[in-house]
């Protein structure tokens, strides 16, 4: 059975998915970008904001399902340009601070939105 995970501080979908899926013990989330869910505004004034942003919306999603990053096993990083690869890596680190899951960092053409990174995640209870 699967339950449906959404949250206010996360930015609602801007397809026809949800923000994430529960089933069983296991979270699956969508992949986050940097919108500011309060203001709907892009978060994309440099890398490291917009990995920032990225992050915290995937946190508001993981405490949504009574969870944190320690659950985290698989996380996927999309990003247009692997020049800035250490910088999403100092951010993106800060979240794991001993442990950190599985992990692939794909460098693609284009992104919602025309963002510069995007991230998705699994976790388990």
């Amino acid at each position: 059975m699967k339950k449906i995970i959404s949250t206010p501080n996360a930015p609602k979908a801007i397809g026809p998915y949800s923000q994430a899926i529960l089933v069983g013990n296991t979270l699956y989330c969508s992949g986050q970008i940097a919108l500011n869910p309060e203001t709907g505004e892009l978060i994309n004034s440099d890398i490291a904001a917009e990995t920032k942003q990225v992050m915290q919306n995937l946190e508001a999603i993981l405490e949504e399902a009574k969870m944190t990053f320690k659950n985290v096993v698989k996380c996927s990083i999309f990003i247009k340009n692997m020049l800035q690869y250490i910088e999403i890596n100092q951010v993106y680190a800060k979240y794991f601070d001993e442990n950190p899951p599985a992990r692939e960092t794909v460098e693609v053409s284009v992104l919602p939105k025309n963002v510069n990174i995007e991230i998705s995640l699994i976790a388990v209870k």
